[in-house]
């Protein structure tokens, strides 16, 4: 089994009262370097991150993608060779990452994706209309791309260089479907794997909590998933 140097990028946006729980329950000794991505954050969000001995990187212009490209950056100039994103709510379990990895050290896989809509996940951790958006952009991209997916989720793991070699730009909501869209059409091996989804630990999240957050995200997502489509079928 080949042990690759794996850095965890986290990207937050005032988490403060999450973050703290989801560093502490990190297992010892998995990743070389823990990265949290504070995205504008107006309250403690970075001083927790420290305060747990997280490796702090600043991105105050507010997007999603645009915090995990810089927490990519930043593991890359770290010398990662892995990168596995997760959210800051705590609704990723950390219990979960060796599962993430698995497919990648078993070699038959290139990227992985953590599925939020299976058996394991807590009841009612992905709010219907979250679910609803999810199963679309899912079929979407199963459809156009070839790829059978069940969850788009933000819960993944993928080689530093072969991201690197998607040049990300969608700097919002779209960053996840980008990815998939992109590494589908580059042939990369993705896998699927189910995971403990729970309810997020504090608050109620950004995009999921509510029905216009849904929307929105919902809108990028299949704006995002079209328009690679149609440049595919444009150099086809």
């Amino acid at each position: 089994m080949v042990t690759e140097k794996v850095a965890i990028v986290i990207p937050a946006l005032n988490e403060e009262a999450a973050l703290h729980r989801l560093l502490a329950e990190l297992p010892p000794n998995f990743a070389q370097w823990v990265i949290v991505v504070d995205n504008g954050s107006t309250d403690a969000t970075a001083a927790v991150a420290q305060r747990s001995g997280a490796i702090v990187a600043s991105e105050p212009l507010r997007g999603y993608g645009r915090a995990c490209l810089k927490g990519f950056k930043k593991a890359c100039s770290l010398g990662a060779e892995v990168v596995i994103f997760m959210d800051g709510d705590g609704s990723d379990g950390p219990a979960d990452l060796p599962t993430m990895m698995g497919p990648m050290r078993e070699g038959r896989a290139d990227f992985v994706i953590g599925s939020r809509v299976s058996e394991r996940a807590e009841r009612g951790a992905v709010p219907p209309q979250a679910r609803l958006g999810n199963w679309l952009v899912s079929r979407l991209i199963h459809i156009l791309y070839g790829v059978p997916l069940h969850d788009i989720g933000s819960f993944r793991a993928v080689r530093c260089s072969l991201l690197a070699a998607l040049e990300m730009s969608e700097m919002t909501y779209g960053w996840p479907v980008e990815m998939v869209v992109k590494a589908a059409r580059a042939h990369y091996r993705i896998v699927e794997v189910p995971i403990h989804y729970r309810h997020r630990s504090h608050g109620r999240s950004k995009v999921a909590g509510t029905i216009a957050g849904s929307m929105k995200a919902a809108f990028y997502m299949v704006r995002t998933t079209l328009r690679y489509a149609g440049t595919m079928r444009t150099h086809a």
